[in-house]
């Protein structure tokens, strides 16, 4: 800290000037990013009191003019806001997100009393610089206003420890009241819903024995029937097997009278047969017969009317 506000307090030369210039705009800057316009016009109220207390202890107008316009060109230099504000903005997101409807709880603000820094070691600073006493009075002076100013800015947008050990606190007693609550339910609600769960595994267990049952039983009738489609079956094959063997002794016995009567036939178309070469013969030998009397009987008519003739 003591770094940061010798950084501060190195370019004060001359009623310090370009100090207070960059002090203001930078707080100007962080507190517009870090809370809007209110915070604005608090800060611009705050400057209004130091210029007021430059004027009293005789600074020029000119000199308060150029403290509230002139734009410092030193970019080393670091305020606490600048710091602060980038966390700020983070913490103070962070921490409206967090809220969870927790009772408010109001903490009091930081001593005005308090001081940051040596303010005695600043002054014998700033004398060696070549101020006055009164001047350098001033400008420390200014320079706790400004910082009360920080704090508050900082005190109004961040959360302190306090807070947070008192929204931790909250938060663990909301999870100790759920864990009673979830207690309470396992003890009242759960012990009915095991309850209603036992049930309803006993029923499913009887339904399980009955469709076992159920299955048994289809499955012995199924089996009964396949059974007796089995012995019909095997029945009706024997049947048709018998019948089967019959038919072809029938036709066996069929296929040999045909063959007996075929040979019979046959015999008898042979007799036959040879009845009538014996026939043919017979007649064969009459027809001879005659014929050789007749053309003797013809040869001797003619023979005798040859004769005479001659």
């Amino acid at each position: 800290m003591m770094k940061k506000l010798t950084s501060l307090l190195l370019p004060v030369r001359r009623l310090s000037a370009a100090t207070l210039t960059y002090c203001k705009q930078q707080t100007v800057r962080s507190c517009w990013r870090a809370s809007g316009t209110q915070q604005l016009d608090f800060m611009e109220t705050r400057y209004e009191a130091v210029s007021s207390l430059l004027k009293s202890h005789g600074f020029g107008s000119a000199c308060r003019h150029r403290c509230f316009t002139k734009t410092a060109h030193r970019e080393d230099v670091i305020t606490p806001l600048s710091l602060y504000s980038p966390i700020a903005r983070e913490f103070s997101s962070s921490a409206a997100l967090l809220q969870y409807g927790l009772r408010k709880v109001d903490i009091p603000p930081p001593e005005s009393s308090k001081f940051y820094f040596d303010t005695h070691a600043v002054v014998r600073l700033l004398e060696d610089q070549g101020l006055s006493t009164s001047q350098a009075e001033v400008i420390v002076a200014s320079l706790i206003q400004i910082l009360k100013s920080f704090v508050e800015v900082v005190h109004k947008d961040m959360v302190t420890k306090v807070q947070q050990e008192i929204m931790l606190q909250q938060v663990m007693s909301h999870i100790a009241s759920a864990k009673k609550d979830m207690v309470i339910l396992e003890k009242s609600e759960f012990t009915a819903l095991r309850a209603e769960n036992e049930k309803v595994k006993i029923e499913l267990q009887q339904l399980k024995t009955q469709l076992a049952d159920e299955m048994n039983k289809v499955r012995s009738d199924a089996i009964m029937d396949m059974n007796l489609e089995k012995s019909r079956v095997k029945e009706m094959y024997a049947e048709h097997e018998k019948n089967l063997l019959e038919r072809r002794s029938e036709i066996v016995e069929l296929h040999a009278e045909q063959d007996k009567a075929v040979t019979q036939t046959i015999r008898k178309i042979d007799t036959e047969v040879a009845g009538l070469k014996t026939m043919l013969e017979s007649h064969k030998l009459d027809t001879i017969k005659y014929l050789a009397g007749s053309v003797f009987t013809c040869l001797t008519v003619a023979l005798g009317f040859y004769r005479l003739w001659i």
